[in-house]
């Protein structure tokens, strides 16, 4: 297995993959924390803000003006976790935390970019944008064929400064083109829309050999549908045969069921919005609504409310 991945829902896009034995490419934050301390400052919050010139700083220390937008320092698990605006000075003195920071309010289009980066050069880009509901959550994602320029150019320069021995897959988050968040991994929840097995085989190359290969002259804009339950229930995965049905729709090229249904929920980190139950990758949108429609069916069958804490039996 070339890929180090936790999630066993997405060892579906790396299985059969020939890997060298000494060869390990992050999926998760922590194992790319240990595998390269050199560069394990980019989950500094505070120091990817200030290697851009913003303005910024942690808590405790006032801003200069309002709104701004706080955030943990360091943040593992993501979805989110911890952030929220700030929009007065008394807001911000009754809620400031330890180990947390405040950065501008930025505004303009988010996009997630992953790169593959070979001694801190740009060698291959990806951009994706997220339809936003409620809580965190996201609708569907769109894994977009077309560039984006203005990211590319900043990032770009970005990482030529910051990253010039680094060989390997970075994501980051920007907003208006700027930086908020940035990994030493890649986004492993849609490869099947990159490329398939020859993007995977180009990302193994990427970290054994330290070089990029691969054609995308092909590439598509894909989707990344998502379906969400409600917080508070016990869920079960749906039937082998639920989801081999939707698997065989000529548009859809995977599903993933993002939970482990022998845990409890709240063992899994997710957005306050929902608990996310599927992922349906699609080069339709509509196929993609259509199959998450049936697994909602699917799902609502399956869930069962779990006792109160404190709640004796009997009572």
């Amino acid at each position: 297995m070339p890929i180090c991945e936790a999630d066993p829902w997405r060892l579906q896009y790396f299985e059969g993959i020939p890997c060298p034995e000494d060869v390990n490419v992050p999926t998760e934050d922590g194992d790319a924390w240990s595998w390269f301390p050199q560069h394990k400052w980019l989950y500094n919050k505070l120091a990817v803000a200030e290697s851009q010139g913003m303005l910024c700083g942690p808590h405790g220390l006032e801003p200069p003006a309002f709104p701004v937008f706080s955030k943990p320092v360091f943040n593992m698990r993501g979805m989110g976790t911890g952030s929220r605006v700030f929009r007065t000075a008394k807001e911000y003195k009754a809620f400031q935390r330890p180990g947390h920071i405040w950065m501008p309010l930025l505004s303009g289009e988010h996009v997630s970019t992953d790169i593959a980066v070979v001694n801190g050069e740009p060698v291959w880009w990806r951009h994706t944008t997220g339809a936003p509901l409620e809580g965190g959550m996201f609708d569907y994602w769109t894994v977009l064929a077309e560039d984006r320029p203005e990211i590319e150019e900043y990032v770009a320069a970005w990482l030529r400064k910051n990253l010039a021995t680094y060989t390997g897959m970075v994501n980051v988050e920007t907003i208006g083109a700027k930086i908020i968040e940035a990994h030493l991994r890649f986004a492993d929840q849609w490869p099947d829309l990159y490329g398939g097995r020859p993007w995977v085989e180009a990302l193994v190359r990427l970290y054994a050999e330290g070089r990029w290969d691969f054609d995308d002259s092909g590439r598509r804009e894909g989707y990344s549908v998502v379906l969400f339950g409600g917080h508070g229930l016990q869920y079960r995965h749906p039937p082998a045969s639920v989801l081999e049905e939707i698997r065989a729709e000529p548009e859809v090229t995977s599903v993933q069921v993002t939970f482990h249904e022998d845990r409890p929920p709240s063992w899994h980190s997710m957005p306050p919005g929902g608990f996310r139950l599927a992922i349906v990758n699609t080069w339709d949108l509509e196929a993609g609504r259509r199959a998450r429609e049936k697994l909602a069916l699917s799902f609502w069958s399956t869930q069962q409310l779990l006792p109160k804490r404190g709640r004796r039996s009997g009572s």
